[in-house]
């Protein structure tokens, strides 16, 4: 993998214990293993575009239709 043998994880391992401490440990690993399922799934998965145009709003009429004045 990235040329870690057994007694470099073991070291990491520890590290990471005292760091973390033991209760916090798995939830820390736990959330590190959904990032990961979360980044292959992002990188697998084809961008979704939309294949069809949006349509174009159309702007309002400058006509006044409340105002009480007589249309010439």
């Amino acid at each position: 993998m990235f040329g870690l043998g057994l007694q470099e994880l073991l070291l990491v391992l520890v590290i990471a214990m005292l760091f973390f401490g033991g209760k916090k440990l798995p939830e820390v690993a736990s959330g590190f293993g959904k990032a990961v399922r979360e980044f292959k799934r992002a990188t697998l998965e084809p961008d979704t575009t939309e294949a069809t145009p949006t349509s174009i709003p159309t702007p309002p009429t400058t006509e006044d239709t409340t105002s009480d004045r007589p249309r010439a």
